[in-house]
């Protein structure tokens, strides 16, 4: 049985792999990834048709290497999205707010019985940013299609996810010192990494400081908070694109 189960698990990789790749030639050749049932999968029929068809095949073979494991990133992050959005189908979106206002209000209540003033208004901030962040995730993810969901219900959801703790940060020491610094290096490397490219770090380090930016309009810490909206947003994008991936190689039952 367990020779069996590898045997199983290895032809799968392999679907994927092969899947992954005529994904690939699809863009360039058609009826590579679904064949017609008809005409079947179209085949080079001339001798630059066949150069073209395989250079292009051999182009591709490094790029699927490179993908597939994001591939895996893509079907992990479907199974934890179908199991959410399994949940706001039961309830619904409202009973889903109601939910994470529960959840946070009741954490919120909490604080105010046992901690500081300060640490019940940050709570209280937070709570705020995840209910309309998971409400917003929620109504995106049953109101449009997929399309819809990987421009707005997963950047809401990162949203919800990355922003409250910032935002709860911001009025309160002992997060302050825990969550700030370690954003301020990460922006840091962010610039130094990705965003080296044509310049656009100097542009941005340019154009405000991070640790003062909002300041001057009574609002200290909005860099903060515009900096984790930023990754929030491209994040979401990202893994919602990797199950759009992951729905095309690997499609459920009922998509």
């Amino acid at each position: 049985m367990e020779r069996r189960g590898q045997t199983g698990l290895a032809e799968a990789l392999l679907l994927d792999v092969v899947r992954l790749h005529e994904t690939w030639m699809e863009v360039v050749f058609p009826r590579q990834l679904d064949p017609s049932t008809v005409l079947g999968k179209w085949k080079p029929e001339t001798a630059p048709q066949t150069i073209g068809y395989y250079c292009w095949a051999v182009l591709g073979a490094p790029l699927v290497a490179v993908t597939y494991p994001l591939l895996l990133v893509g079907f992990a992050t479907r199974f934890y999205a179908a199991k959410l959005d399994s949940a706001v189908t039961r309830f619904g979106i409202a009973g889903a707010v109601i939910v994470a206002t529960v959840v946070w209000g009741s954490l919120t209540a909490v604080t105010y019985l046992q901690l500081a003033t300060e640490d019940v208004i940050a709570v209280g901030a937070a709570s705020v940013v995840a209910i309309v962040a998971a409400a917003l995730a929620a109504g995106f993810s049953k109101a449009g299609g997929r399309f819809v969901s990987v421009l707005l219900a997963y950047p809401f959801a990162m949203t919800a996810i990355f922003l409250p703790p910032v935002v709860a940060a911001l009025v309160t020491p002992t997060l302050e010192e825990i969550i700030l610094p370690p954003s301020y290096d990460l922006a840091r490397w962010i610039l130094d990494t990705f965003l080296f490219v044509g310049g656009v770090n100097d542009v941005l380090r340019g154009a405000f400081d991070l640790e003062t930016f909002g300041e001057q309009w009574g609002l200290p810490g909005l860099g903060y908070v515009l900096m984790w909206v930023g990754i929030s947003v491209p994040l979401g994008w990202f893994l919602g694109g990797l199950v759009a991936l992951a729905n095309l190689i690997r499609p459920k039952p009922d998509a």
